[in-house]
């Protein structure tokens, strides 16, 4: 497991950097086809799994029924070492292994991620459910291209994280925190989309609260007696409208004015608004960040109430690309009849999602798949696609193609140094580079 992407231990680094030779390749393509057949064999099962978390759809941090649903899912089979409430309420955590190697190895723990919060009033417009299903599936179908194998380069675990609160709060951020990827060597999970993509920059999103005091008065009798906090939150939002002329075109800032008084008679002494900027690079939410607040304070200045501004949730990092697996995935995904356009619409592009914290800290890919569907993701039309049978072939087909790639690096020390070549070249240098592979 790598301590650091700035860091020099990787408890790897002696295998042999040569690949597994041509028997052992057909070795491996059994292994492939081992795990395919047990996703199709389970395929009811993982459909049952994906339309209850859709039927019941639970806001960040409330994900009770889907965390009980998919710890009786591991729960059921018991090779798996299951964990509920695992560091956060609505979190869990199964395992399985290690397999295989020699004694004293040190252990590659291959993880992967389910995500199963909803949308308020839409529900699971955003397909986490499915999401869900991929992590489950895929590992599922990687325990079972492993569990007979004795002679693979290192011992392998495998470890599910369910991960709550993807929509706000920054679940995956919380469990980084409290280290459920301390003893995590690679993370797959995928996200449903309008088509497959085995890489697609998200970007960096950081919440900005702005709360302006002033002081009530009658807004009739006597207005000159009040401060009005309503004069200074308008300023404000024309402050950030007028500013957006000279954002960077990759640049994003939009929000609301979430509280802007009482009553029409009455001076508010109160507003609050809520922003959300978002930046492909972290060195560049610290210029928009440092603009925003300008425009914030200006507003209050001018209207002579107090400001306080806050950022009250975890920032989301941009994901980290690594170029080693987002070609092993697309590799797997074309011989599974994916196909991946060459230059993919920006149909995710202005995303952000804190997988992109965990990729800062872990190896890992985030591939998009489509469902099916040209609907756009946070709609009601999504939500409908989510929960469609016609889904399933899209969604398992994806759990196999994240499988296989997972199968490819446990068997080759040489793409596992790869990984983890790219993984600290993009690590180091993630102020800098440019977010296509």
């Amino acid at each position: 497991m790598c301590q650091s992407i700035y860091g020099t231990t990787w408890p790897f680094e002696g295998l042999s950097n040569a690949c597994m030779l041509s028997g052992d390749m057909e070795k491996r393509q059994q292994m492939k086809d081992d795990l395919q057949r047990c996703i199709d064999a389970h395929k009811d099962e993982l459909h049952s799994l994906s339309r209850d978390i859709w039927s019941n759809p639970e806001l960040a941090g409330n994900e009770k029924h889907a965390h009980d649903r998919l710890v009786r899912f591991f729960s059921q089979d018991q090779t798996w070492t299951v964990q509920s409430h695992y560091k956060l309420p609505t979190a869990f955590k199964a395992s399985w292994g290690p397999v295989s190697g020699g004694v004293g190895d040190p252990v590659l723990n291959v993880g992967f991620l389910c995500e199963y919060d909803a949308l308020p009033g839409i529900g699971h417009a955003c397909g986490h459910n499915l999401i869900a299903e991929v992590g489950a599936a895929a590992a599922v179908g990687l325990k079972a291209a492993l569990e007979n194998q004795t002679e693979l380069p290192v011992p392998v675990k495998i470890t599910v994280l369910g991960t709550p609160a993807e929509e706000e709060l920054g679940g995956k951020i919380e469990l980084i925190n409290a280290g459920a990827f301390a003893d995590i060597d690679l993370v797959f999970m995928a996200h449903p989309a309008q088509q497959d993509a085995s890489f697609h920059p998200c970007i960096i999103i950081e919440e900005m609260l702005v709360k302006y005091y002033g002081k009530a008065s009658h807004a009739a009798a006597y207005p000159w007696e009040g401060v009005n906090a309503l004069d200074a939150a308008v300023l404000a939002y024309s402050n950030i409208s007028v500013l957006r002329q000279q954002l960077k075109p990759d640049w994003r800032i939009h929000g609301i004015i979430k509280h802007g008084g009482e009553k029409p008679n009455i001076i508010p002494a109160y507003t609050e608004l809520e922003f959300y900027l978002r930046t492909p690079l972290l060195k560049d939410l610290c210029d928009l960040k440092a603009k925003a607040e300008a425009c914030f304070r200006a507003a209050a200045g001018a209207t002579g109430c107090q400001v306080e501004i806050t950022s009250p949730t975890p920032t989301y990092y941009n994901i980290l690309p690594n170029a080693t697996l987002a070609s092993l995935y697309e590799s797997n995904g074309k011989a599974l009849g994916i196909h991946f356009p060459e230059q993919p619409t920006s149909f995710c592009g202005k995303r952000s999602t804190d997988f992109g914290n965990v990729s800062f800290i872990v190896p890992g890919i985030h591939p998009f798949f489509y469902i099916c569907t040209d609907a756009l993701n946070h709609t009601e039309e999504y939500t409908e696609a989510a929960g469609a049978e016609k889904a399933q072939l899209y969604t398992l087909r994806t759990a196999k193609a994240l499988s296989m790639t997972a199968v490819d690096v446990v068997c080759c020390p040489d793409l596992l140094k790869k990984v983890r070549d790219d993984f600290r070249l993009f690590g180091i240098h993630s102020q800098f580079y440019t977010t296509n592979l």
